[in-house]
Order: structure tokens, then C-alpha cells, then sequence
């Protein structure tokens, strides 16, 4: 005896199911922009931060600040997590505001539910996560930020991330045969995002410039960068 085959969905049915994935792409393809400084309109895909994104930066504390002071400087909160070495100081050069700065240097196990405490309140959030996520967990804490309109910035690796930003190459200036004063360093800043996945952009960055402020590189002939390390090593040696 065979076990009869359930009904086909009715079209009511289908219609609702069809009206749920548009709902959830147009979440995804028409998410508002995030107010973000100019220097990086030739940097992020859309030329902007995107609410309810997640946005990894690897390797740099200073391109994560800047991330974070556009934002900042148009009136919204952010808050940082899980990033004892963020100096405040630095934070406020670049623009962010420190009366609408929320920090938490150390969550301990519990990063995920304090990530996901302040993506409720807080449209701006960045963390250094303390251990590996799985993608189950990244995906339920996505979509609590689309949800929300939160983009969360992520110091170091995030699975199913919707763009990633990183430093290839930085040199300073003002170091001339191991005296002087570092006053510029222009860094190559490299792009990859969800839609092109294996294919990255890169663009240069005063990071920071004379100022303390930081922009896009004035156009030229480019510089042949060298990696931080390398620099250090022929400044000391």
C-alpha cells in the first residue's frame, strides 16, 4: 500500500511563497545607504555602506575607524566591541563622535549575544569576534540586521559576508634614511564583494593624511607601495 501524494500548493499558496522571496530580495537589493565619508565612494561596491550589510575588514584597526566616521559624523551611534586597542583618541581625529560611541572591549564568550544586543539599539556596530561563527548563526544574526537596518563591521573573518576590505600594501612618508617625522601614509585598499566573489578592486588611501584625516589618494603617477613590514625593516635597518 502506497501512501497517496500530497496535494499540489493551491495558487494562493504559491503567490504567498512568491511574494516572501521578493520580499526578502528587495531587503537585500534596495537596503538604504548609510551615510559614508566621500574617500570611500571609489571603494565600497555602490560607493556606499549599505544598512543591514556585513562588512569585514581584515588586518586594520585605522580602516576600520574610518568605516566607522562617516557615520558618525552624520549623527547615527556605533558601537565597538571586542576591540581593547581602539584608541579613542584616534577615534575622535578621524571624526567619530565620542558622545555617540558605544564601547564593550571585552565581551568574552559572549560576543554573539552582545553583537546582537547592540544591533537592536544601535545602527552601526563593529566587533572582533572572539571565536569562530557558524554560518548557522551568521545567517540568524543577518537577518536580525537587515531587519533592524544595522550594518555590523567585522574585524576578521565572517562567512557570507557581503563585502570584505583589507590593506594590501601601505607606505609612509616623511622617513627620509631612518630621521624625520612620519607624517602620510598611503595604503592600497583591496575590495571584494558578494557579487563578484574571487575578484577584488583595489584603490589607494591617505590613511592617514598630514592632518590626521585621511582621503583618497590625489591622482598621479602611483607610487610603487611596499608591504608595512618591509618599510619598517629598511627605516630601522
Amino acid at each position: 500500500m502506497t501512501a497517496p501524494l500530497a496535494a499540489p500548493a493551491g495558487p494562493s499558496r504559491v503567490e504567498e511563497l512568491q511574494a516572501r522571496i521578493r520580499g526578502m530580495q528587495a531587503t537585500r537589493l534596495e537596503s538604504k545607504a548609510v551615510p559614508t565619508h566621500p574617500a570611500f565612494e571609489g571603494v565600497l561596491p555602490g560607493g556606499t555602506l549599505r544598512e543591514g550589510t556585513v562588512v569585514t575588514v581584515e588586518g586594520s584597526t585605522t580602516l576600520l575607524m574610518a568605516l566607522l566616521a562617516g557615520p558618525s559624523a552624520s549623527g547615527r551611534w556605533v558601537a565597538v566591541a571586542g576591540l581593547p586597542d581602539f584608541g579613542v583618541e584616534a577615534a575622535a581625529r578621524f571624526g567619530i563622535a565620542l558622545d555617540r560611541l558605544v564601547l564593550v572591549p571585552d565581551p568574552g564568550r559572549q560576543w554573539l549575544t552582545v553583537v546582537a544586543a547592540l544591533a537592536d539599539v544601535i545602527p552601526v556596530v563593529a566587533v572582533r569576534p572572539t571565536g569562530r561563527i557558524a554560518a548557522a548563526e551568521a545567517s540568524r544574526l543577518a537577518a536580525r540586521l537587515r531587519q533592524r537596518g544595522t550594518v555590523l563591521l567585522v574585524a576578521g573573518d565572517w562567512p557570507g559576508s557581503d563585502a570584505s576590505l583589507g590593506i594590501e600594501a601601505s607606505q609612509w612618508q616623511g622617513l627620509e634614511r631612518g630621521h624625520g617625522h612620519l607624517s602620510e601614509r598611503e595604503v592600497v585598499v583591496s575590495v571584494g564583494g558578494r557579487a563578484e566573489p574571487g575578484r577584488r578592486a583595489r584603490s589607494r588611501l591617505r590613511l592617514p593624511g598630514r592632518s590626521l584625516e585621511f582621503a583618497a589618494a590625489e591622482p598621479g603617477a602611483p607610487r610603487d607601495p611596499v608591504r608595512l613590514d618591509e618599510y619598517e625593516r629598511r627605516a630601522t635597518g
